[in-house]
């Protein structure tokens, strides 16, 4: 157990008992004599815990047992200082320039804590890697401005390029929450040029000021209705519901996978495996259908089964 641990385990050990043997000391924590003298040091000089040994008693006691005596700052044990700077890495790797210089200086902080109990937290944090796919460019100047807004509760203007129809389009949103799908950034928001709910991606937003005036607040229970209930980043009220089997090989990776909250799937006899999920717009989900090849097959909708088949012919053109 390192000293920092202990540390911490001394404090509910004298708050529980108050006054403890030496020989109780060193049966709890398994530790020597040396050890104890060390940490004893360190309770009184650095974490100002007045501790006096009684010797008509033969114990040590918390003096001032009324005070309330706490670590400096947060407490930390080893476990979640190294789980802390491993979030932190990851928050880092997330996107670049984002939210690392303003950690900086907790890590640092956590860097400290963990070197004092002989650990590196340089060469712990470079042991986790985050592998970024498909992973677009933004503007980080335009996400501060949607964060801020998001939080503020305040109108933003934006320019907005629709790659679709590869039009820009500028217009008023009221930012509701932030989405991170994907490797990618999005922003639900209302939309006061077309009057309703919308998602756009951070990255398609060109330029962006936040105003003066407050957002238009929608609740919690619509944004999940209308942005949340169907498939994948696209919003919109779920309408239909997709029907997949998977051949008995690739059943051994879906069966692990949540494609949907509210999904339902059988493991069939034959090893095959069958996933039904709500969906409201099938164009993310025909993506992802196609990446499996012929180790699925679409049974329902017809609608989804006959876009599935139409993109595998247009493909097979391609190659002939």
């Amino acid at each position: 157990m390192a000293q920092f641990d202990r540390v911490y385990k001394y404090k509910a050990l004298f708050n529980r008992k108050r006054t403890v043997t030496k020989q109780a000391i060193l049966d709890e924590f398994e530790i020597s004599e040396a050890t104890f003298k060390r940490d004893l040091d360190k309770m009184r000089d650095f974490y100002h815990y007045d501790i006096v040994y009684d010797r008509f008693e033969n114990v040590y006691k918390l003096q001032n047992e009324d005070q309330a005596y706490e670590l400096p700052g947060l407490v930390f044990t080893q476990k979640e200082l190294l789980a802390l700077l491993t979030i932190q890495n990851m928050i880092t790797e997330l996107e670049p320039g984002l939210l690392g210089p303003k950690l900086q200086p907790l890590q640092e902080r956590m860097a400290d804590l963990l070197a004092s109990e002989g650990l590196d937290s340089d060469s712990l944090t470079k042991r986790v890697r985050a592998v970024h796919a498909g992973k677009r460019r933004l503007e980080l100047k335009c996400f501060q401005s949607l964060a801020q807004a998001t939080l503020e509760r305040k109108k933003v203007h934006i320019h907005h390029f629709n790659r679709q129809r590869g039009e820009t389009t500028q217009r008023e949103i009221s930012p509701q929450q932030l989405v991170h799908y994907r490797d990618n950034w999005y922003v639900d928001a209302w939309c006061h040029l077309r009057n309703k709910l919308l998602n756009f991606s951070v990255d398609a937003i060109t330029h962006c000021d936040i105003l003066k005036d407050q957002a238009k607040e929608v609740s919690q229970k619509d944004i999940k209705v209308i942005m949340q209930s169907g498939y994948g980043i696209f919003g919109g009220e779920a309408s239909h519901w997709a029907k997949l089997k998977f051949s008995a090989v690739r059943a051994r990776w879906v069966k692990a996978e949540e494609w949907h909250p509210e999904q339902k799937s059988t493991v069939n006899k034959d090893g095959t495996y069958t996933l039904e999920f709500p969906y409201s717009d099938e164009r993310e989900l025909l993506g992802d259908i196609l990446r499996f090849g012929s180790d699925v097959e679409v049974l329902a909708p017809k609608s989804l089964r006959t876009s599935v088949m139409n993109a595998m012919i247009e493909t097979s053109k391609i190659y002939k």
